[in-house]
């Protein structure tokens, strides 16, 4: 997937990816979302995916929605965030945050 956001362009082909979780019950739950996290060479950090109605990623169809697609820059803290709430094991990201022993 090939986006691009204030002017920037994000790549799922170039970039780096970090992980990915998919949520719900199989691609007829209107819940279902499949998303993936990334960062780029200089660092930024994104979301990209697709899903069901209920998901991130719908798309609206004027009275309501339905299955999309789409990317999404988010922070550092946020990239964290997501690896950590699904449990991606930290060899898979480590190396793209400062983490210290606690």
């Amino acid at each position: 997937m090939k986006r691009t956001v204030d002017g920037k362009i994000y790549n799922t082909e170039t970039a780096t990816f970090i992980g990915n979780r998919e949520y719900g019950n199989g691609r007829s739950d209107f819940r279902y979302e499949d998303t993936s996290l990334y960062v780029t060479k200089k660092g930024t950090f994104f979301l990209a995916g697709e899903g069901g109605a209920l998901s991130r990623w719908a798309k609206s169809t004027g009275n309501g929605s339905c299955w999309g697609e789409g990317l999404e820059v988010i922070s550092k803290m946020d990239a964290l965030e997501f690896c950590e709430s699904n449990a991606f094991p930290i060899e898979d990201y480590e190396k793209f945050f400062e983490l210290v022993e606690g």
